[in-house]
């Protein structure tokens, strides 16, 4: 049985979410909370597997609770909220501290709204049991040095073909935030251009990518068609469309399209590969991040065949292990690395 806690102020949501996964035969919603002190006492005496979370609560809010969790006993948290686009970044600091999921409550018809969507916070919910969440690492001084650091230039004709000569490309999913910015972080003004696709919703990626942009030395943005890959950018792949790679002469630059999902994702990750392999080859490196499922893992073996570098994430520093494992599983990843190896593998790829 997978044991849920639940903590909202709303004693109509806490209500409706209980009345929703009572029947499920592997899911047992072991206690509930108005607030996250309360929430604390009881979950002392039984801690569950998964909690479901609210953001905006009375005398803690759930961004809060949630770092003072991960860091204590990291635990699966799915954040339950009336999001909308302008609360986006709330939901991604959420997604920063932890937070593994995200289930949308509608603000208006909000008891048949949830009826409704059920069965997705219950995959949610046993996404979230299946994963290994690990407490992200306390920020310091580096960070705001990074800030501080410039932004690398736009490359002149004459350093061109040296500047857009590599290209990295990640994929990731569940776990993926947290992921990136720890190996975002610690990459220098001068890294190659890097291309990113992360599962995540329309209207969620641009204030992903502009929190990184926040936090790193390198400049970090929402693709938009036709941008180009160069030397101290990373493109973050749009929610709700494609990314390709495509190259002209010394120069690498992105294609943003629409089209059917691909392994059920849009953006998907072996449609990024894929087009590396095709337009990079052996001038690239892919990684294969945390995440559910099997995408990605196709498309890294499209890479290694066509002689780029390949890498996995290694278990022990996944939030879910599945994206790698099959990568690893279909000889796709060259070698297995930890997260914290990665910003160093990057950057020895680039002066290698």
């Amino acid at each position: 049985m997978i044991k849920v806690f639940i903590v909202d102020d709303s004693a109509l949501v806490r209500q409706v979410l209980t009345a929703c996964l009572a029947n499920h035969p592997s899911i047992e919603v072991i206690g509930q909370a108005a607030d996250p002190i309360f929430a604390l006492e009881k979950m002392h005496k039984r801690w569950p597997d998964v909690l479901v979370l609210d953001v905006e609560m009375p005398r803690m809010d759930g961004i809060t609770f949630l770092r003072k969790i991960m860091a204590e006993r990291p635990t699966p948290a799915i954040i339950c909220s009336t999001l909308t686009e302008a609360g986006a970044a709330i939901t991604l600091d959420a997604l920063a501290a932890g937070a593994v999921g995200v289930f949308t409550k509608a603000k208006v018809g909000l008891k048949e709204s949830l009826q409704q969507l059920s069965g997705e916070l219950i995959k949610q919910i046993e996404i979230a049991a299946r994963s290994h969440p690990h407490a992200m690492p306390a920020r310091n001084g580096a960070a705001s040095a990074a800030r501080e650091m410039p932004r690398a230039p736009e490359p002149s004709a004459a350093i061109l073909i040296s500047t857009t000569d590599r290209v990295v490309a990640l994929g990731t999913s569940t776990g993926g935030t947290q992921a990136l910015e720890v190996v975002l972080r610690q990459l220098p003004v001068d890294c190659p251009g890097i291309v990113i696709v992360q599962h995540m919703p329309e209207k969620f990626t641009a204030a992903f990518a502009q929190r990184l942009n926040q936090v790193c030395a390198i400049e970090v943005r929402e693709a938009r068609h036709m941008d180009r890959v160069r030397s101290g950018l990373a493109l973050v792949a749009p929610g709700g469309r494609h990314m390709q790679l495509k190259r002209s002469g010394a120069q690498y630059f992105v294609e943003v399209l629409d089209g059917p999902p691909v392994n059920r994702h849009k953006p998907s990750v072996d449609v990024l590969f894929r087009s590396v392999a095709k337009h990079a080859a052996h001038n690239a490196l892919g990684v294969i991040m945390t995440g559910m499922g099997d995408d990605g893992a196709r498309g890294l073996l499209a890479m290694r065949d066509a002689g780029s570098r390949t890498v996995a994430q290694d278990e022990a520093s996944c939030v879910v292990f599945g994206m790698p494992k099959e990568a690893l599983r279909m000889n796709a990843a060259q070698s297995c690395e930890s997260l914290n190896n990665l910003p160093r593998l990057i950057i020895q790829y680039a002066s290698s």
